[in-house]
């Protein structure tokens, strides 16, 4: 009875156990559908459906669950669509519908897939003709199990290295499971195949042999039989038992598994349902458009900045440091700077969090950031800016702050204002960047509480207060105009005493009627206009008054630097707290949230 009930336990476990672990490691593969054509393609998926167009250097992420079978992805050309997803492609069209649950008209070139199980099965090929070079490989290093479709022609005998429906099934190429594909139209033409060839081989089936309905009897008599039978069971649980633990040993594994990839997607996860949100990238394509970060451009305080190429385009791609910018920070830069848009803010074209990594992929500025033009000119071989440059770059910055502050549905307020975030085109054209410390206010507050966030130096008097408005980037660009102005640092240990902080000595000059002492030395044109230099101290002095309500909204810098508005006469020249004052922000009080999408407003 006890080799019954054992076995009889065993058979009623196991099934639960096998159930379990394929349960444990059922996950989606994903497939990174990359547009590398010079002109548009409408990918396709059938039987999970279509995606919108896809721009050349576009990307469409495609999750594919484990185990699906007689899959299929290509890509359409010619396609015209209606506002109800109904129209045609002039290649590879499914019906006329944008999203596919059908197969492809011919010609069409498409790559077949079957997932699950140690081994995935894949081939590429056409049907009845060709319209469309493609490859697929795997989305990182490891496996060489890639494949290239190329040809010119739109037949069998001109395209030797297509397959042709059904003669392909005897040359199927396979890849370990588990493994996350890029298919890519129009590859390098470097790119060459990997193929593993092999048979397609049947699945696996796991035989349980039935146990015996009863003990089996010795002949020599009873007592025989209940030791080879206790001997027996003995063997048996140990067996069973060992099993048992080895399965859930291999369940607990594969759970860990899949949450730990679960957390690694989850960040960005919300992105993927944000209409218009920047590219996603993977880690090996960054890698391979910065030749494995090798040019570095310049470091800040989150991480590295190093150039790149994708496609045709040079892209400025910043690796954010491990300890540095976090989760808070890296979705706000995503869903703030993703959202806006606007020609004095630098555009970000996409973003990468793959495990550990997070990177954001910014359009390139090619004279870097101003700090490098306005500091120490005499040492690092760069030009003198003229006066009507300084006046240009400054009428930029206001112009992008006066968008966040007022254009936008809700009040972005960006926090971190200072050169090293102001960066400069080939024509000393301003954008702003960094987008990581913002804060969005709701137009029905009056501020927000925060914890103390910025660079020293440029941080404004209420932030010993922690009650926060918009107004705190109007101090600091007071600070980044004097700056420009003088051609130093805000703080420079490197000077005497009484001249480390800048703006403690503007409060002395502006008392003693000495401003022309601030000026650039290092700059002939700046005392050819001298007042005009002058005048925009004002301007600067207007920004930096410790009390937030006296200093201007953007609106009116934008005026007054564009000549349609005077500077206020009334100003209060103590620009640094040295005690604790009240600092005019009391009044209706909320705590900031990460920013959404929904409260940014649409280009302007």
């Amino acid at each position: 009875m006890a080799v019954v009930e054992a076995a009889s336990l065993a058979h009623r476990l196991l099934p639960i156990l096998l159930l379990l672990l394929l349960v444990a490691t059922d996950d989606a593969a994903v497939f990174s559908i990359i547009n590398n054509c010079s002109y548009t393609v409408w990918p396709a998926a059938t039987p999970v459906g279509g995606g919108s167009e896809l721009k050349s250097g576009g990307m469409w992420i495609l999750n594919v669950p484990a185990g699906t079978t007689s899959r299929r992805i290509w890509g359409r050309t010619g396609c015209k669509f209606n506002s109800s997803g109904y129209g045609a492609c002039e290649t590879a069209d499914c019906a006329g519908a944008l999203s596919c649950s059908l197969s492809p008209k011919p010609p069409a070139a498409l790559a077949e897939f079957s997932l699950g199980g140690p081994t995935d099965f894949f081939d590429l090929t056409m049907i009845d003709g060709f319209n469309l070079p493609m490859a697929l490989l795997p989305a990182k290093e490891g496996p060489e199990c890639s494949m290239v479709l190329r040809c010119e022609g739109n037949s069998k005998s001109q395209c030797p290295d297509a397959f042709k429906v059904p003669t392909d099934n005897n040359k199927t190429h396979a890849c370990p499971g588990n493994t996350d594909y890029e298919v890519v139209f129009c590859p390098p033409s470097d790119l060459k195949p990997m193929p593993a060839t092999v048979s397609p081989q049947p699945p696996p089936t796991i035989q349980i042999t039935p146990s015996p309905s009863s003990p089996v009897v010795s002949p020599s008599g009873a007592t025989r039989t209940r030791s080879s039978s206790g001997s027996r069971v003995v063997v048996i649980l140990a067996t069973i038992s060992s099993f048992i633990f080895l399965i859930l040993c291999v369940a607990v594994f594969f759970m860990c598994k899949r949450r730990a990839r679960h957390r690694e997607m989850e960040q960005v996860e919300d992105y993927r349902d944000l209409q218009g949100t920047p590219v996603r990238f993977t880690f090996q394509q960054l890698k391979v458009a910065t030749e494995d970060f090798n040019d570095k451009l310049g470091e800040g305080g989150f991480g590295t900045v190093f150039m790149g190429r994708f496609g045709e385009d040079i892209i400025a791609v910043k690796r954010l440091d491990r300890t540095g910018q976090g989760k808070r920070e890296f979705s706000a830069e995503v869903q703030t700077i993703g959202r806006i848009h606007h020609i004095n803010l630098v555009r970000l074209i996409g973003f990468c969090a793959e495990k550990s990594h997070r990177l954001l992929v910014y359009e390139f500025m090619p004279k870097g950031s101003l700090d490098r033009w306005i500091y120490c000119r005499h040492r690092n071989n760069t030009l003198p800016l003229d006066w009507r440059t300084r006046c240009k770059i400054i009428t930029h910055i206001a112009k992008a702050l006066c968008y966040l502050h007022e254009e936008c549905m809700m009040r972005i307020a960006h926090l971190d204002v200072k050169p090293q975030n102001i960066l400069l085109d080939d024509n000393f054209n301003a954008k702003l960047s960094d987008f990581g410390l913002c804060k969005l206010i709701d137009r029905d507050k009056s501020q927000v509480m925060t914890r103390m966030r910025g660079t020293p130096g440029y941080l404004a008097p209420e932030w010993l207060t922690s009650q926060i408005t918009e107004k705190a980037d109007i101090y600091s660009f007071g600070v980044v105009i004097m700056e420009i102005i003088s051609g130093r640092k805000n703080l420079d240990t490197s000077r005497s005493e009484e001249s480390v902080h800048l703006i403690t000595l503007l409060e002395e000059k502006v008392k003693n009627g000495q401003l022309a002492d601030l000026m650039d030395e290092h700059n002939n044109d700046m005392q050819v206009h001298k007042q005009e230099v002058i005048q925009m101290m004002k301007l600067a002095m207007w920004c930096l008054q410790i009390d937030s309500k006296r200093r201007p909204q953007m609106s009116d810098v934008v005026k007054v630097l564009e000549g349609t508005m005077n500077v206020e006469t009334n100003i209060d020249h103590n620009f640094v707290a040295t005690s604790q004052t009240i600092y005019g922000v009391a009044g209706n009080v909320s705590f900031s949230a990460p920013p959404l999408a929904s409260d940014v407003s649409a280009p302007r």
